[in-house]
């Protein structure tokens, strides 16, 4: 896999985790990616399903913890993935 490949499923992954901190769900974070990053849902699904492998633990307390409150606003949601992406974006042109 080259080199561009494995940067942008590593930002992907980045992204992921950061949704994980916002507790959104797999399908809100495919969806919120899809719509804010353009990244498709099918990439976003992998990356999360081996996340998920990697970390059984941690995404069966997440799960548990998912069944609670605090959902983010559509708003908040476009808001936070805009400022993730510039500042992934700030990030990789310092590389």
């Amino acid at each position: 896999m080259g080199d561009s490949s494995a940067s942008y499923i590593h930002m992907v992954q980045h992204l992921i985790e950061k949704c994980l901190i916002f507790r959104m769900s797999k399908e809100e974070c495919m969806e919120a990616l899809s719509k804010y990053a353009d990244i498709k849902p099918v990439i976003t699904s992998t990356v999360w399903n081996e996340l998920e492998k990697e970390n059984k633990e941690f995404f069966e307390a997440y799960a548990q913890s998912q069944n609670k409150d605090d959902k983010m606003s559509e708003e908040e949601t476009s808001q936070m993935i805009q400022k993730m992406i510039s500042e992934n974006s700030a990030k990789d042109s310092d590389d």
